[in-house]
């Protein structure tokens, strides 16, 4: 990690992402306590001529929050500000993490929806870059926003609603950063409820074929295919009256610590540097899952610790053509030569109406491929990629791709709404760096 000495005489160190794919190093770094400091940090860098980026927890894989510039770090701004229980909604402060505003709510009665699978990063982050877990009738954790906070590139407060500033608002709770700093995000949240898991191991063929019978059966329907064999884990989640009932402490810790991080961590790494042992032990892991059912609230459902660390891709394609899009992935890495010691990720997401969300205006679903940290993906990725893209697929915000503003312009019929919405607000693309550049264009 290098170092660059900022303009106002202190040294700004080099950003690196959570996956290490990504690095920047900032002319200077600010942690604003308060809203008016980050008001006033974003018109003296635009008065400086610097551009302006802020950062999470770094889980992107693209460099979505890299700059040359002025990198705004919220950790100060955190915590909830409010809680209407009339109105069903929660306002928090956009540095919070999500696995902080999950545990608060709960302490409240309270939960989100839907979330993905891990919660380790910024609300504002992951909303920003389109985060998504499951669902067969809840959407992405953007579509649970009900209104948010902005300050535009002329340091100025935007509040955007429905009924305020709804043209704002339509775009920027998926607004990958170019339309401002998101300071606080006000979510729809419903009484505490229970989830009862359903975890299965489940043969390839079958679970494909059976598709939209265990999507349309299930609340929250997601499932793992491991590369080189015919094996998956299907996962269904549906709300249940309880009680509790969590794995017990073996399970848990086979499944949730030796099986997915501890051993994991140890064959990924055996893998990196015999790729011929890949195929064997993928044949062994995935037969090691056993079936368990299990219930509890919300979070401790859908979330659960990840500490190996990958590279990822994921696409959004029209659920329709998911099957055939996985069975052509398949085969393509059965004629490779290629060796993946990670599970390929389905799952999906009813249709919403964010103007760069990638359920936008369609029922979607998603495949997610992965390599891990330190591994070549280059070809993997790119062959997936080629099929994901032949199906009209939109990549995750956030997530490794290599398309650009042309490709957008294609398969989002609201890209050109988006792109001059931003001309509007950030003209001189205070907010902008080369990974924008590339997905909206100049």
């Amino acid at each position: 990690m290098g170092t660059a000495t900022a303009r106002n005489g202190s040294t700004a160190t080099a950003w690196r992402n959570w996956a290490g794919n990504v690095t920047a190093t900032p002319t200077r770094v600010v942690t604003p306590a308060s809203v008016g400091e980050l008001q006033e940090a974003v018109r003296r860098a635009a008065e400086d001529g610097l551009r302006v980026k802020a950062v999470g927890t770094g889980h992107s894989f693209t460099a979505a929050a890299a700059t040359d510039g002025v990198l705004v770090r919220p950790q100060a701004l955190t915590g909830i500000r409010s809680v209407d229980r009339a109105a069903g909604t929660v306002t928090v402060a956009a540095g919070t993490a999500l696995k902080d505003l999950n545990r608060a709510l709960a302490a409240e009665g309270l939960s989100l929806t839907n979330m993905g699978d891990i919660m380790e990063q910024t609300v504002s982050g992951a909303t920003s870059t389109g985060t998504h877990g499951t669902g067969r009738d809840s959407a992405s954790i953007a579509a649970q926003i009900r209104a948010l906070e902005l300050v535009t590139a002329d340091g100025e407060l935007l509040t955007c609603s429905e009924k305020e500033n709804p043209e704002v608002f339509a775009a920027a709770r998926v607004g990958i950063g170019a339309l401002g700093v998101v300071t606080a995000i006000t979510f729809a949240v419903e009484p505490l409820f229970f989830l009862t898991a359903r975890e299965e191991p489940m043969g390839f063929d079958r679970v494909t074929a059976e598709f939209e019978e265990h999507f349309a059966e299930n609340e929250h329907f997601e499932f793992y295919w491991f590369p080189h064999t015919g094996n998956c884990n299907t996962k269904r989640n549906n709300r249940s009256q309880g009680p509790a009932a969590p794995p017990g402490p073996v399970s848990a810790w086979v499944e949730d610590e030796l099986l997915s991080n501890g051993l994991f961590q140890a064959v990924n790494t055996l893998g990196r540097a015999v790729p011929a042992t890949i195929p064997s032990i993928a044949r062994v892991a995935s037969r090691a899952l056993s079936a368990r059912t299990y219930t509890d609230i919300p979070y401790k459902v859908f979330t659960s610790p990840r500490r190996v660390r990958f590279v990822e891709m994921e696409y959004a394609l029209p659920r329709e053509s998911v099957v055939e899009a996985l069975r052509e992935l398949r085969a393509m890495v059965d004629r490779s030569g290629l060796r993946i010691s990670f599970p390929v990720e389905v799952r999906t997401a009813p249709a919403d109406d964010i103007a760069l969300s990638t359920a936008s205006g369609r029922d979607t679903a998603y495949i997610a491929v992965h390599m891990y940290k330190g591994t070549p993906y280059q070809a993997y990725f790119t062959a997936a990629e080629r099929i994901f893209t032949a199906h009209g697929g939109r990549p995750h915000w956030g997530k490794v791709h290599t398309r650009d503003a042309e490709y957008f312009s294609r398969i989002y019929p609201r890209f050109g709404e988006f792109t001059a919405l931003r001309d509007r607000l950030d003209p001189d693309r205070v907010f902008g760096n080369d990974y924008l550049r590339r997905v909206l264009g100049a």
